[in-house]
């Protein structure tokens, strides 16, 4: 659905600019240089849907590093969040792991008895020898 949705927007943006490169060949002039207009020294002669372009192209990195350089705060709040629920689940998982051992620890049968080899502490249930 989404790659429809693509091609409903790119095909129709791609042949309007076609028809606007075909129908705008002819060069224009830029010129850099703000003293001199009649005899520039530094300009550029190229057609006018490429210059277009071009400034299309410069206005959309232009913007995309604005908003990039602008949402630098909240990209190091989500690093710091990261970090400290990294640190979290580490805590956690030792937690756990130390809360496991001493239940299993807990949940051991004790030892045979030190009187003697057999004595009730060394039995199980069906007095079978630990």
């Amino acid at each position: 659905m989404r790659k429809f949705f693509t091609a409903l927007i790119v095909i129709p943006l791609g042949l309007i600019l076609a028809v606007f490169a075909v129908a705008n060949r002819h060069f224009v002039t830029v010129s850099f240089d703000p003293f001199n207009s009649s005899d520039p020294s530094l300009s550029l002669s190229l057609p006018l849907f490429a210059l277009l372009i071009v400034v299309a192209i410069l206005g959309v990195i232009a913007g995309g590093s604005a908003t990039w350089f602008r949402q630098r705060r909240w990209r190091r709040a989500a690093r710091q969040n990261e970090a400290d629920a990294r640190a979290v689940r580490s805590e956690l998982a030792d937690l756990r792991a130390a809360s496991a051992a001493s239940r299993y620890d807990g949940q051991r049968l004790p030892g045979p008895s030190q009187g003697a080899l057999y004595g009730p502490a060394g039995r199980d249930k069906q007095r079978a020898t630990l």
